[in-house]
C-alpha cells in the first residue's frame, strides 16, 4: 500500500471535493465553516463556498492537504497556520495558549468507504510531515475526548485523542469550547523547527 500526501493546490481541488463533498453540493460547507466568517466568504467567493475554497487553495498556504492511498484521494486534514485562519484567530473559547505561531488542525475527514483502514494515521503523519517541510514550529488541533460517552457530533475530532496521540501530539491544555458539556483539549507536535 502506498501513501501520498499533497497540499490542495487548484490542480489538485477536485481531488479534495471528492473527499468532502463528493455530490458537490452547494451549500455543503467545503470545509470552511471553522475557517472563515460570513464575510470571508462573501469576500473571497462572492457568497459561493466552493469559490471560496478554490481561492484559498491559490494562497501560500493552501488550506489544507489531501492524503492518497494508491492513488486515491481518500483523507482531508485542514491544516495551516492559526493565524490564516480568522474564525480560529478570532475565537474567544479557542485561545492561543503562548506565543509559539503554531500551525492549527481544525477538521480531519475519512472518505466514506475507507474508514478504519489506517487512513486517518497516514493522513496525519503526512499533515505533520508537510507543515514541518512549511517550517512550522508546532501543530495543534483541538479535539473532544467523551471518555467514553456517545456523542453525535460533527467536526468535533469525537475519540480522536488516541489518533493525535499515536503520531506524536501531546495533550497542552483545554480550551473553553465545549461539545456535549466536555471541553476540547489541545494537543501540541512541537516539530524540528520549534
Amino acid at each position: 500500500m502506498a501513501w501520498e500526501t499533497h497540499p490542495v493546490t487548484p490542480d489538485r481541488f477536485e481531488d479534495f471535493a471528492d473527499v468532502i463533498n463528493p455530490n458537490r453540493r452547494a451549500t455543503h460547507c467545503w470545509c470552511l465553516a471553522h475557517r472563515l466568517r460570513a464575510k470571508d466568504i462573501e469576500e473571497l467567493g462572492a457568497g459561493d463556498r466552493e469559490t471560496a475554497v478554490r481561492a484559498l487553495c491559490e494562497r501560500e498556504h493552501p488550506p489544507g492537504v489531501v492524503t492518497y492511498r494508491d492513488g486515491l484521494p481518500v483523507g482531508w486534514c485542514s491544516i495551516g497556520p492559526r493565524t490564516e485562519n480568522p474564525k480560529l484567530s478570532a475565537s474567544k473559547l479557542i485561545r492561543p495558549l503562548d506565543d509559539v505561531p503554531v500551525w492549527s488542525i481544525i477538521c480531519v475527514v475519512v472518505r466514506g468507504g475507507h474508514r478504519r483502514q489506517g487512513v486517518t494515521t497516514a493522513l496525519l503523519e503526512g499533515a505533520v510531515a508537510w507543515a514541518d517541510s512549511q517550517g512550522a514550529p508546532a501543530v495543534e488541533a483541538y479535539p473532544v475526548d467523551p471518555a467514553g460517552e456517545r456523542m453525535d457530533l460533527t467536526m468535533a475530532f469525537v475519540g480522536t485523542r488516541s489518533m493525535f496521540a499515536k503520531v506524536g501530539f501531546e495533550v497542552v491544555g483545554t480550551t473553553g469550547a465545549v461539545a456535549s458539556g466536555m471541553p476540547r483539549l489541545v494537543m501540541r507536535r512541537e516539530l524540528a523547527g520549534a
